[in-house]
């Protein structure tokens, strides 16, 4: 398992990627086709967000899903150690899914539990940007006079999977909504969590 430390507005020095490979030694026991680790960190200027300025962005990338954790903190050590606490959470839901797959009974899945849900506009969907880390990135260039700019600009497969599927790879990267190709319906649809624990999807008639 390759472990790439970078970070963006800060240099990483040599003990802390030490420290980063030492933690992240213990999660290759839930997944041991893990291929790559990528770390990155990045520090908030702004002096208003200084309780939460350190920033650690942990996504692990495999054979299977691409499992994905962040942490804010004030310090980037207890950043990474929030971060790992939950992608700790998020691969061992991972293990637990591959057993189910190989004939372990299978609990009530999360489409089933939320079929009930009403199909709804775009503007009651809330949240960030889904998509997965295999996705191909290009940072388009920023304009000056624009109000506004794309920081990121992502295209992942469109491999046609089930609502329960996209929920879980939802929940794996930690985003609050997901882009997929519905398996039965054969349409471009979202994904989102709604209040509390409920979900929401939103599908383009074509």
């Amino acid at each position: 398992m390759d472990i790439v430390v970078k970070g963006r507005n800060v240099e990483v020095p040599d003990h802390y990627r030490v420290h980063v490979a030492e933690k992240l030694a213990k999660i290759e026991r839930y997944d041991h086709k893990l291929i790559r680790v990528d770390v990155e960190l990045f520090h908030e200027r702004n002096p208003r967000q200084s309780d939460t300025c350190q920033r650690v962005e942990i996504t692990c990338v495999s054979r299977g899903p691409v499992i994905r954790a962040e942490a804010c903190t004030n310090d980037f050590y207890s950043a990474l150690d929030a971060a790992i606490a939950k992608l700790d959470t998020r691969l061992r839901r991972a293990a637990d899914r591959r057993r189910v797959h190989r004939g372990r009974h299978a609990p009530i899945s999360v489409a089933a539990a939320t079929a009930g849900l009403p199909v709804v506009g775009l503007d009651d969907a809330g949240g960030s940007a889904g998509g997965t880390a295999t996705a191909v990135e290009e940072r388009p260039e920023e304009h000056d006079d624009q109000p506004w700019h794309i920081a990121r600009a992502k295209v992942h497969p469109a491999d046609p999977m089930t609502v329960d599927d996209a929920l879980f790879q939802m929940e794996l990267v930690g985003h609050d909504f997901y882009l997929f190709h519905d398996k039965e319906s054969g349409r471009p649809s979202v994904v989102y969590r709604r209040h509390a624990y409920d979900y929401g999807i939103i599908s383009l008639d074509t």
